[in-house]
């Protein structure tokens, strides 16, 4: 008797990359870098906690085209590992708590036409921020929204400042620049790097007044 042979099952492939850039200019490449490299900094202390961004996101199981890429997002809940992609059914279902966009002339109507209803009314994402770096494309630059019964709320900007619920911390314009800020302490987050020349800058400081003490004494 022959075996039955199984028909086979086909592989869905889920692309990590589109091949585009990861910003279109410096400017918005940069804002990216810090957001993602200051959260992950501020959240090392809790390894529940997943920062990411330019990565795709697919939320349906078995629809490669069901996807999108975030400039910056946040998640709780799921673990801090590195990941090519980050798949909603694999996470228990764990959406971004938090998105990021940071609005260019090549995504000024997906950030608001395809994005925002994307993340209010398929993933639920609770909070959504969009920040126009230059100010050209996106009136007014800096926006947020807040999920509040099925839809998204608009945030008032004071002093060209948010508060995320979510992360609990101030995102402040600085300029054409985005700062994420500890409201508890008023001190902005830093990236390693930042940190790292903080106190490379410090430590010199402090050796110079040594110096200067010693030469006095």
């Amino acid at each position: 008797m022959s075996d039955v042979l199984k028909p086979r099952v086909r592989e869905i492939d889920y692309a990590s990359s589109d091949g585009n850039p990861m910003a279109e200019t410096d400017l918005h490449r940069d804002i990216a870098v810090y957001v993602i490299e200051a959260l992950k900094a501020h959240f090392a202390p809790r390894p529940e906690v997943y920062v990411s961004g330019n990565n795709f996101i697919y939320y349906e199981e078995g629809n490669p085209k069901a996807r999108v890429s975030p400039d910056a997002y946040v998640v709780t809940g799921v673990g801090m590992h590195p990941r090519d992609s980050y798949f909603v059914w694999r996470e228990g279902g764990a959406v971004p708590d938090v998105v990021f966009e940071f609005t260019s002339r090549k995504t000024r109507r997906e950030d608001t036409d395809t994005k925002r209803p994307l993340y209010e009314q398929s993933l639920g994402v609770p909070e959504y921020f969009l920040f126009d770096p230059r100010g050209d494309y996106l009136k007014p630059r800096f926006q947020g929204f807040r999920l509040i019964e099925g839809g998204y709320v608009s945030l008032e900007v004071v002093d060209g400042r948010l508060y995320s619920q979510r992360l609990g911390l101030d995102l402040v314009q600085d300029g054409q620049l985005l700062r994420l800020v500890d409201p508890r302490t008023g001190e902005r987050l830093l990236t390693p790097l930042e940190q790292h020349q903080e106190n490379t800058a410090l430590r010199a400081e402090i050796e110079g007044l040594r110096r200067r003490l010693k030469e006095e004494g």
